[in-house]
């Protein structure tokens, strides 16, 4: 399998887009992502399914589940499955959330890590060992969140910068997640964003979100970009340059046309960049 890394604009891979996009892949989309919890060691025809694209496209693994900021021991299992599927499939780069989601057992949701000198040192020593057994430095997405942790040492921005550094890995910035926090506690999207290491960036996400009737906005992956985010994505290019940007997706796909349009849409910002300012990650 060729190693391909992706560039351009993507899409996220789920079993209900398939049928369409075996009949038919728009130009604009240059890649897809995944999550790797819900392929590595499939068979059968979701197996044979999988195997169709990433022959043609490269694939990205987003994942879900390693709880990069919780107390569990890392699941080093899953890291080694990861790293043998990702081989099968020539995919080059693996991102995660900064959260935690398990404890015994896995808890569905991605909780917000207390923002301290002690979790910055140990978030770090368990993405570097996360690098060590993937052979890859990895990114570090900005995750959404509802309830800030207590107890705070430092900014946000601080924070994930302090354990970039520490862990030497790589920033997944999410322009959504930012956008929704911003509304949700009351902060400034564009000053928060650019407080980050962008210049470790290595991979963005833009998607749609719901408005709850008391204003509380919820990151659902399951509407339409809005036009604040667009101008969000659009800052964060003016500082990463032409850094590959996933489409996310995670249900409502009937209007598969509006999903293309939307890929569209990244592909042409992407597009009107100066060339000097392009890059690949």
């Amino acid at each position: 399998m060729i190693h391909r890394p992706p560039v351009g604009a993507g899409l996220g891979f789920r079993r209900e887009l398939i049928a369409p996009l075996k009949q038919h892949v728009p130009d604009d989309i240059a890649f897809f992502e995944l999550a790797p919890e819900n392929w590595a060691g499939m068979g059968g025809r979701s197996a044979k399914d999988l195997r169709h694209f990433t022959e043609r496209y490269p694939f990205v693994c987003h994942g879900l589940s390693l709880s990069l900021g919780g107390i569990a021991p890392l699941d080093v299992a899953l890291l080694r499955r990861i790293k043998a599927f990702m081989a099968e499939h020539g995919m080059t780069l693996y991102t995660e959330h900064l959260s935690w989601c398990a404890d015994d057992s896995h808890l569905y949701d991605l909780l917000p890590i207390p923002m301290t000198e002690e979790a910055v040192k140990w978030t770090a020593q368990r993405i570097r060992q996360a690098q060590d057994i993937l052979e890859m430095r990895i990114g570090i997405e900005n995750a959404s969140y509802y309830v800030a942790p207590p107890g705070a040492e430092m900014s946000e921005p601080e924070f994930i910068g302090n354990i970039i550094r520490e862990a030497d890995c790589l920033l997944h910035l999410d322009v959504n997640n930012i956008y929704v926090n911003s509304r949700n506690f009351g902060f400034d999207a564009v000053d928060f964003m650019t407080a980050l290491p962008l210049e470790r960036t290595c991979y963005i996400h833009v998607a749609g979100h719901y408005v709850e009737p008391d204003g509380l906005l919820v990151d659902t992956h399951g509407a339409t970009v809005i036009d604040p985010v667009w101008s969000l994505l659009d800052t964060a290019y003016a500082h990463t340059g032409n850094v590959p940007t996933c489409l996310e997706r995670d249900f409502h796909f009937d209007d598969f046309f509006r999903l293309t349009v939307e890929v569209g849409e990244i592909a042409r910002r992407q597009a009107a960049l100066p060339v000097t300012n392009a890059r690949a990650a």
